[in-house]
């Protein structure tokens, strides 16, 4: 869909089958625990005790065969004791759980006394003196797991989202795309990088509207954080792209406390480097070809932050608290289109808490609160671009706060060695702020005033003091729940699990208007103006009409749209893990997810609940059996449901442009002299009528799923290097998005004999195939009118990915760690999933993929997120006790460039060349097809970040100062480049194709200041 304005980056018979076995009401969240393992000498009055630092201790029983699993564990680091007859036998200290990583601590009759086992953490497993194993074979998932102890050493931006691009295949979202409080999306896999989920500590806290993102946890609260490419559990899903699971830390028996300051000046920021226009001028060129004078933006950043965490009842109760706040300060000159400066202030609060109470040793309970928000304002100066300085005051910027809160708790039953129940039930409420800080209500918004006729304004675009095109309701708010329940049960080699995933949310005070008088301007040029402005809405040639055979033309728009919103994303599944002999696990999982997306009536527009069954299928083959040679698998199929935002066409919207001539431009910037050329047109038909929910989706619409195939294998080289390789396959069977050729509905239901129907602006439909439409006729009957795929007249939809990852990997030793890996992989096909990298959209109505057949023509080829070879390489090495020196080196090669013209291998023929009104979007480039990929590859991505970090012996290693500089040889790179090759529809060259619209960012250094106690 396209809307009129260019909107920027911004129960089942499984349930009945499970009732039983979840009589008790409770949840379970993405994985917040980690188990440990073994095989131990049998012989008689056997046992295991597992304890941590928070008080927790579990006996568990050692069976006839030698073997023993304590489950269900919260991460943090463990002593394990194998008793007999009530004596400590074998001893292993520093046991460090990472999550979702199994420990196999085995003893044998040979191993030492207990104070002869001390524990050093290799590289996400624990091993001893002994040689506890180095590869986990617990898992049959790809994940890359950070300690706390790796955040603080390498050299990261100081956000989750900055630690999760160490994993392999993830990569910056190629749209510039950022979550809703100013963190860059990643890509992970070829998906789009709205199509990841975010937890905190079990809770989901995925943005519920167009999932950008999610509230993250101070960096410093971080105690491990768990980054998923593929392959997880039946117990977890709502992704196809990554998951971001963020452990907060928990007190203990000890108390510490602490706090950072980190601090990136100005001065020691390289310039961003200025663009220009690419492809010719606009008429009223401010500044010649400088488009964006980048070298002009400036700003400083500082952290602060601090923590407590210990016992208040030694054993049994703790807590821990933390606080960071994130200020930047600095201005942004905008393009030539804008005309202004921003001289701005951001802070980002963030605080976390958690208490843990262990009721006894078989009951535990955790409570989590943590919070997140952008909030912005500023000052709104006018800029002179020849000059490259301020001009006088215009506004005052919009107040905005983004982000919110979330509140869950946990509980954790024991109820015998083999029985497990685990609950969890949360809640999140976000907003969407936004108030403009001196708005006048009687300006109306100017845009594309470099186009204006520049024998009207004297050479120089006349604007007004208006700053903003929209106004949003201030209350604009979304609240989410999610309910979470999973009993486990340990029946010989097979360890069961059956659970509920329930999420619903709120989203209220949806309301967007024009801003001023209700509709802006918009200023256009076209160099024929003896040819129809956009032949495919009827609207002429502007020579018909007065002071139109100068070429120049004005737009009036007009969009608004409101209504309360409502989601309920349901969820059963089962899983057996089998151990099905001493060396091979099997993972044999079933899911079933349903969707529901209802409008202000409470009326479903898009429902998904019949079966949606996902199976899970994986196994973990320890080769040698002594955890020194795994080959995993993994079959998977993984639903997603829709976000709110898609939704808001379900209680109607305008979406209209109506086309003049002009004789003259007055002081504020608004045409004088009008002649009208056409009435209010809309390419999705968008003039305001509510459509019935029933009419608006596709019957039977299958939710967004892919399919997924993993095989690798992991290898000990020595005792020192691990090494390894992994082939993935990912295949896109549905997509949900918005088709808007409803007079093809009308034309297949007349040729049916229905007659005069009701029909929406644009249906929900899962493009490339056949799809059902519900239509009305005037008596008020429902009609079912089934289009084919060659009714349609797409191609089937595609999205495949395919990847090879190799990597060696060298574990901390006490001295150093280091890890390699590359990845060649290619993501292709006609959909980028979500969202539209090429035009900056980040999914919903902001796509026009599948709106019109003639936007699909030529549309197969890579997708905005491949990156064919990707390179990492990141460690740290332990001079000395003092001293400590770390690098992160990254190198993408650049993704497809795209060239977007007007229709057909005649461009200038304006009877044929625009032929759904949507302008220069189709895949074609100077006459000729122009699939992604043909103009060319953007420029390889490559950074090299590096780190000294000093501790010194006075302050007892509890004092530390950090050095950081990012992007050490400042390249910057163009990630994205404007693709649209003409201005309008009478193919009048677009001075900014091939411009960059996002770059690399520059080279700056941080300093910091560290206290531990």
């Amino acid at each position: 869909m396209r809307f009129g304005k260019n909107i920027p980056l911004r129960r089942t018979g499984l349930a009945s089958a499970l009732g039983l076995l979840l009589a008790s009401t409770a949840a379970y969240g993405q994985s917040t625990t980690s188990s440990i393992y073994g095989h131990v000498p049998v012989q008689s009055g056997e046992s295991v005790v597992v304890s941590n630092r928070a008080g927790l201790s579990r006996s568990i029983r050692v069976d006839s065969q030698g073997k023993y699993s304590a489950s269900q564990l919260p991460v943090g680091t463990y002593s394990v004791s194998l008793m007999r007859d009530g004596k400590v036998v074998q001893h292993r200290d520093n046991v460090l759980l990472r999550v979702g990583v199994g420990v196999d601590v085995s003893f044998s009759e040979q191993a030492p006394a207990a104070s002869a086992a001390n524990a050093t953490q290799l590289s996400g497993v624990t091993v001893t003196a002994n040689s506890l194993p180095p590869i986990d074979v617990s898992s049959v998932d790809s994940r890359t797991v950070i300690t706390a102890d790796q955040l603080a050493k390498l050299p990261l931006g100081h956000t989750a989202e900055a630690a999760a691009l160490l994993a392999p295949a993830a990569a910056a979202g190629a749209g510039g795309a950022a979550s809703t409080t100013g963190e860059p999306l990643v890509s992970f896999g070829g998906s789009s990088a709205t199509e990841n989920a975010y937890y905190i500590n079990g809770f989901n806290t995925t943005d519920p509207n167009l999932s950008q993102g999610g509230i993250t946890l101070p960096y410093g609260s971080i105690d491990q954080e768990e980054v998923y490419t593929g392959g997880y559990s039946a117990q977890y899903g709502r992704s196809d792209g990554g998951v971001l699971n963020m452990i907060g830390k928990s007190g203990t028996n000890e108390w510490h406390f602490g706090g950072q300051l980190l601090y990136e000046p100005s001065a020691l920021r390289s310039n961003q480097r200025d663009t220009y226009y690419a492809n010719g001028l606009p008429p009223t060129p401010v500044a010649g070809r400088l488009y964006d004078p980048n070298s002009k933006n400036n700003h400083w950043t500082s952290v602060y932050d601090a923590y407590v965490g210990g016992p208040l009842i030694k054993n049994r109760l703790f807590f821990f608290a933390s606080a960071e706040m994130t200020r930047e300060q600095g201005n942004t000159v905008g393009s030539v289109n804008s005309g202004t400066d921003t001289h701005y202030k951001n802070t980002v609060p963030k605080w976390y808490a958690k208490v843990n109470w262990n009721i006894t040793n078989n009951n535990l309970l955790e409570l989590t609160g943590a919070s997140e928000k952008l909030e912005t304002s500023g000052s709104i100066y006018n800029y002179d671009y020849n000059n490259l300085g301020d001009g006088s005051f215009k506004a005052l910027a919009n107040n905005t706060k983004h982000g919110g809160d979330m509140w869950s708790a946990k509980f954790t039953s024991y109820i015998t060695d083999k029985l497990t129940l685990t609950a969890m039930y949360g809640s999140m409420k976000t907003r969407s702020y936004s108030e403009p800080g001196n708005y006048d209500p009687n300006l109306t918004y100017i845009t594309g005033y470099v186009s204006q006729n520049p024998a009207l304004n004297g050479g120089t675009p006349i604007t007004n003091n208006q700053t903003v095109s929209e106004i949003t309701n201030p209350g604009m708010n979304f609240v989410t729940t999610n309910l979470r329940v999973a009993l486990t049960y340990v029946m010989g080699d097979h360890t069961i699990t059956a659970g509920i995933d329930n999420l619903k949310t709120a989203a209220r005070d949806q309301d967007e208007l024009t801003s001023g008088p209700g509709y802006y301007w918009s200023y256009g040029y076209t160099d024929h103006p003896n040819q129809p402005l956009v032949a495919g809405l009827g609207v002429g040639a502007l020579d018909n009409y007065a002071n139109g055979s100068s070429g120049y033309y004005v737009s009036k728009n007009i969009f608004n749209q409101g209504g309360n919103l409502f989601s309920s994303e349901r969820a059963e599944y089962i899983e057996d893990q089998w151990q099905f002999n001493d060396r091979l696990l099997l993972s044999l999982g079933l899911r079933n997810d349903g969707f529901t997306n209802t409008n202000a009536s409470a009326k479903a527009y898009m429902r998904q609940t019949k079966p949606q069954w996902a199976p899970r299928l994986g196994f973990s083959w320890d080769v040698f059996g002594d955890s020194t040679f795994k080959v995993y698998g993994n079959v998977g199929r993984y639903y997603l449901g829709s976000p709110i935002a898609p939704g808001d066409p379900a209680n109607g919207y305008v979406s209209t442009q109506q086309y003049f001539t002009y004789s003259g431009i007055a002081a504020d910037g608004t045409p004088t002299g009008l002649t009208q050329v056409s009435a209010p047109v809309s390419a999705d038909g968008a003039y305001g009528q509510t459509p019935d929910p029933r009419t608006m989706t596709a019957r039977s619409l299958k939710a967004m799923d892919q399919d997924e195939f993993i095989l690798g294998f992991t290898k000990s080289a020595g005792k020192h290097w691990i090494y390894g390789a992994k082939i993935t396959r990912r295949i896109l069977r549905h997509v949900i998005d918005d088709y808007c050729d409803a007079q093809a509905v009308v034309n297949k239901a007349a040729s049916e004999g229905i007659t005069d129907v009701n029909n929406a602006t644009c249906y929900y439909i899962n493009p490339g195939q056949a799809n059902t439409f519900a239509v009305q006729d005037p008596s008020g009957a429902f009609h079912n009118v089934t289009l084919s795929n060659a009714d349609m007249g797409f191609p089937h939809a595609k999205r495949k990915y395919y990847g090879l990852e190799t990597f060696i990997e060298h574990p901390f030793d006490g001295r150093w760690y280091g890890k390699i890996d590359y990845v060649f992989s290619r993501s292709y096909g006609n959909s980028e999933g979500q969202g539209q990298s090429n035009i900056r959209a980040i999914g919903g109505t902001q796509n026009v993929d599948w709106d019109f057949p003639a936007i699909m023509v030529n549309s197969n080829g890579p997708q905005g997120n491949d990156h064919t070879n990707q390179i990492k390489a990141y460690g740290y090495y332990q001079l000395s006790p003092a001293w400590l020196v770390s690098a992160n080196l990254s190198l993408i090669s650049g993704g497809p460039k795209y060239c977007l013209g007007l229709y057909g291998a005649n461009p200038l023929n304006t009877a044929t060349n625009d032929p759904v009104g949507y302008g220069s979007l189709y895949h074609w480039c100077n006459g000729m097809p122009s699939p992604p990929g043909a103009t060319g590859r953007l420029p390889w991505t490559k950074q090299l970040d590096v780190g000294v970090h000093y501790r010194p012996a006075f302050a007892e290693r509890k004092l530390a100062f950090s050095l950081d500089v990012f992007n050490v040889f400042n390249g910057q790179s163009a990630l994205n480049l404007s693709p649209e090759l003409y201005s309008n529809s009478t193919g009048t060259m677009n001075p900014l194709y091939g411009t960059p619209m996002v770059l690399q960012q520059p080279r700056y250094v941080r300093f910091g200041v560290t206290y531990d106690y």
